[in-house]
């Protein structure tokens, strides 16, 4: 279950309160009051019409709509989504012609109020079942995409409600952050790894920028900094106190300190929301370290950063992390867990975010080092993530058929014993084996994210009803 948490911080939405006229006013008056109180509970500010505006603040006629399009459009900038509220069955027009007139594209919750059965009559019924289709109906006309309640009539303060609402924010997060995304794509795509290829011309069509540098630029930059700068002694500082250095020599870091800085650096300048980072064998070989810790640093701090410049895997990560509120980590679906069909073992040389390694340690890299001297990958990190929930998937780019496509999935991360390098997790998925085939039929890459939450039905949600990716839930 996605937890409250994941509206912490404050967003706007579009509040729409459908009217009829022949309905009972008093059944507006209440649902506008129900409807603010539910919405400063969860952290969430209103925007909608005063009840004085309107009548009782409702959307009625289209002097109503074109009065609440022109409040949504003066907020166009701060709102994330529209929510409609049908206390009565509402006025179908209404609700598609006040969108349409704000110019709004963002995602909209339709929500509508169940009857009592002891209130049906002419006085008291709602009528918000029926109301709730036409509406519906309409939206599907003007070409509004709208999500839907899981129960088709629920009171805004009812549990199931709630939880609707919650998911629903995390779909306008992931939506909005995707649509104006920037990563940033650090060096070439390392020779031996055509799996990570992508296209951004189809990324760009969704909204998804990619910056790119060359990482000679970001080396000759670190190797100009002083170890003795303040500013790459306070990095030191920074990096001791994130990780412990195990057996680190301070020559290598003072490497990842410089890097780090720069890196930074370009984020900042180029407003980047993730990167993806040439570390497969550039760095080792050129500059003496590994990027591991600046890549989990900044996944830390909910800038996700994926290795062997995977442009779609670091998006995936930044999409999590916009869903569930955590940070994610990309891994390779890596090995099998004994002869158990439903686990698996998840594993990189060590770039995952601090909150998967309770034991976090600052490390080498064992298998790449034997090609490019293991002195040369201190800054790998080391650490064995716990049992907890999990949400797995990944976007790519299907160039051949011209669109994105991307699957999702949950399952748990498990305590069972593991014994190898590097940053390590097992995972229990339900029919693992079917997954397995879907990904290889399908040419999906070996990495895969993956989040400490259970967040798919948000994930779909985004991609699937707004980006209008295609999309495989397992």
């Amino acid at each position: 279950m996605l937890f409250k948490g994941n509206v912490h911080k404050s967003i706007s939405l579009g509040v729409i309160i459908g009217n009829r006229d022949f309905f009972p006013d008093s059944l507006v008056s209440k649902a506008r009051a129900e409807i603010i109180d539910v919405l400063k509970n969860a952290n969430i500010k209103p925007v909608l019409l005063g009840d004085q505006e309107t009548k009782l603040g409702g959307v009625e006629t289209f002097g109503d709509a074109v009065k609440c399009a022109k409040l949504f459009s003066d907020h166009k900038d701060e709102i994330m989504g529209v929510l409609v509220i049908l206390p009565n069955f509402g006025d179908e027009r209404g609700v598609a012609e006040t969108i349409k007139m704000a110019g709004l594209d963002v995602p909209v919750l339709i929500q509508a109020y169940p009857d009592e059965l002891n209130k049906l009559d002419v006085a008291r019924r709602r009528d918000s079942w029926c109301g709730k289709i036409s509406v519906c109906n309409n939206l599907y006309q003007y070409g509004i995409k709208y999500s839907l309640t899981k129960d088709h009539v629920c009171s805004p303060s009812d549990p199931k409600f709630i939880q609707d609402l919650f998911e629903f924010v995390g779909v306008c997060k992931v939506v909005k952050g995707l649509r104006n995304a920037r990563i940033g794509a650090i060096g070439a795509r390392p020779g031996g790894f055509n799996t990570v290829r992508y296209s951004e011309k189809l990324l760009q069509r969704s909204g998804v920028s990619v910056v790119t540098i060359d990482l000679s630029e970001i080396i000759g930059r670190a190797n100009k900094l002083d170890n003795d700068s303040q500013v790459v002694k306070e990095r030191m500082d920074k990096i001791r106190s994130y990780a412990a250095v195990g057996k680190t020599p301070d020559t290598a870091l003072f490497q990842i300190a410089k890097m780090d800085i720069i890196l930074n650096e370009f984020m900042e300048d180029n407003v980047l929301d993730a990167t993806a980072i040439q570390c497969w064998t550039s760095v080792q070989q050129n500059y003496g370290c590994n990027v591991c810790t600046s890549m989990s640093m900044m996944s830390e701090n909910m800038q996700p950063s994926a290795c062997e410049v995977d442009v779609t895997g670091t998006l995936t990560m930044y999409a999590m992390q916009l869903a569930s509120g955590s940070p994610s980590a990309l891994v390779d679906w890596n090995n099998n867990y004994a002869d158990d069909p439903e686990k698996c073992v998840l594993f990189h040389c060590g770039n995952w975010a601090k909150s998967f390694l309770p034991d976090i340690e600052i490390s080498t890299a064992p298998i790449l080092g034997t090609s490019v001297g293991e002195e040369n990958t201190y800054g790998a990190l080391s650490g064995r993530t716990p049992a907890s929930n999990l949400t797995f998937g990944r976007i790519s780019t299907d160039d051949a058929k011209g669109k994105i496509k991307a699957y999702i999935g949950e399952g748990i991360l498990t305590d069972d014993a593991l014994n190898t390098f590097g940053n390590r997790a097992v995972a229990k998925i339900p029919k693992l084996q079917d997954l397995m085939n879907y990904v290889c039929r399908n040419g999906f890459e070996h990495h895969v994210v993956m989040n400490a939450s259970h967040s798919a039905a948000i994930l779909q949600e985004a991609f699937e009803n707004y980006m209008d990716w295609e999309v495989y839930r397992h």
